[in-house]
């Protein structure tokens, strides 16, 4: 199942962009010692352009470490060559799945959830949080039912494992005409300010949750 396998980004235009982000995410950990450290795709690398990333999660010594055009593949093989060693972060923000459009539901389901595993690993005491994939699209598609369909499946997969907490973030995107807004995702994928704000509010208040909780082992449940 490819999206299992560990690839590194197939490099189409030829200038190596990819693997010079990796490691330049390497080099930069030499430097820093993040206490939460983002990982994924698009929804995750647009974040820290925002006012939220500044005023929010900036101040909770995070880092991100996702680039734009990831699949759960190439996640996998970033987390495989190095991009979470040699680090104590206390929580790693995962994100991932909505660049596989050409895989089943079930089959991106399965590379999320060998992430999560391959990160357990690296990391073993850290936190590991699922933000949900977001619908995407102005109308309805294929493409929102698929991604639904994943989080339904992740969810059951990571029910019960320790310190994997799953975030519904999608509330609020669709519209009740079953539109989705510019003003919250200027692409119909992509988020604007405010809908970063919306997304990963709660996000947010879990992080500040975990790292502020006095008892490590609590059940600690996303606002909803």
């Amino acid at each position: 199942m490819t999206t299992c396998v560990p690839t590194p980004l197939e490099d189409t235009t030829g200038d190596n962009r990819w693997i010079s982000i990796h490691k330049r995410f390497i080099s930069e950990l030499r430097d820093k010692d993040p206490e939460v450290i983002f990982i994924g795709d698009c929804i995750l690398e647009g974040l820290q352009f925002t006012e939220m990333w500044n005023e929010c999660f900036a101040p909770m010594h995070c880092i991100n470490f996702a680039i734009r055009d990831d699949r759960t593949e190439n996640t996998l093989w970033r987390i495989h060559n190095g991009v979470l060693d040699n680090v104590k972060a206390k929580i790693v923000v995962l994100h991932v799945g909505t660049n596989n459009v050409g895989n089943t539901a079930d089959e991106v389901a399965e590379g999320i959830v060998m992430n999560v595993q391959v990160i357990r690993k690296k990391l073993p005491d850290a936190y590991i949080v699922l933000p949900t994939l977001l619908p995407r699209g102005h109308q309805p598609n294929k493409l929102r039912e698929k991604n639904s369909q994943v989080n339904a499946t992740v969810a059951s997969k990571c029910s019960g494992m320790k310190r994997v907490q799953i975030v519904s973030i999608e509330k609020g995107l669709v519209q009740s005409d079953g539109t989705i807004s510019h003003h919250d995702m200027y692409d119909y994928l992509n988020l604007t300010n405010a809908g970063s704000r919306k997304v990963f509010e709660p996000v947010y208040e879990l992080l500040h949750q975990i790292l502020t909780e006095n008892e490590p082992e609590k059940d600690l449940t996303p606002s909803e």
